[in-house]
């Protein structure tokens, strides 16, 4: 199955923008980074498929959201742009910009890195298979139930997100949670690139998360040469909602440098 992704498109000039969000996201999670990017730029967030309003497909692979990305983009007319994604959007980013070159500007990778990662989602698909939406009756009594599941507060909030009332009162999923259980090995494992990309690339972490460290930077200069690592301080791994300010400034800062006037 191919679609185009449900999208947003933020500002009408400056050089195009595309961002992919992570496992459990949606287009809304980057309204405000985008919002200010959209004073200089045009910038398209948009929903991954199987989350948010985009269509759900059995094929939840990496090949077939950088396949997503492309259709978005000649749909929009966009021959070239900046990517930036985040977490499983960052790997979508990578397989995209080895993929096809000749469509970067330049590649941002939020707090990832093209390696597997030990499964940390766990408790998360539980409480969206366990819990029963549809008898839920106010949101407050969803939060309640999924406390247990998710102890931090801002993350439950991210997650609840991807629920939404039914006509006849209760919640239902948005997301495709048997596609994302199925190719979850597959979305916190291994990327497999060959050549990797050789243009103008940064890597952004949160100074709090792990997910990149400073022995993996030879690994990251092996497929991306001409990368550089930025460290947003306070940040998690969540780096655009935790130090949305500094992370929005080394966006900027990257935009600016890199793309054509």
């Amino acid at each position: 199955m191919s679609s185009t992704p449900n999208h947003r498109i933020y500002g009408d000039s400056g050089p195009a923008v595309y961002i992919l969000h992570g496992i459990f996201g949606m287009l809304e999670n980057w309204h405000y980074a985008a919002g200010i990017l959209s004073k200089t730029c045009r910038v398209i967030t948009f929903d991954a498929r199987n989350h948010g309003r985009s269509f759900h497909d059995d094929d939840a692979s990496f090949e077939a959201m950088s396949q997503d990305l492309r259709q978005l983009m000649v749909h929009l007319g966009d021959d070239k742009s900046i990517v930036i994604g985040h977490s499983m959007g960052g790997k979508t980013a990578m397989l995209f910009a080895e993929r096809y070159p000749e469509m970067l500007q330049g590649l941002v990778v939020v707090d990832i890195l093209p390696k597997a990662y030990h499964p940390g989602h766990g408790d998360y698909f539980r409480a969206f298979r366990e819990i029963d939406f549809s008898r839920v009756q106010s949101r407050k009594e969803v939060e309640t139930l999924f406390e247990p599941y998710a102890p931090d507060a801002l993350v439950r909030q991210f997650l609840l997100k991807n629920l939404g009332p039914t006509r006849g009162g209760g919640y239902q999923r948005k997301i495709n949670l048997d596609a994302l259980e199925k190719h979850y090995p597959h979305i916190i494992g291994d990327l497999h690139l060959s050549k990797g990309y050789a243009g103008p690339t940064v890597f952004i972490r949160g100074e709090k998360s792990g997910y990149i460290k400073d022995t993996d930077m030879p690994h990251i200069l092996n497929f991306f040469p001409n990368a550089s690592l930025k460290t947003i301080t306070g940040a998690g791994h969540w780096v655009h909602a935790d130090n949305p300010a500094e992370f929005i400034s080394a966006i900027s800062d990257f935009i600016v440098a890199h793309s054509a006037v």
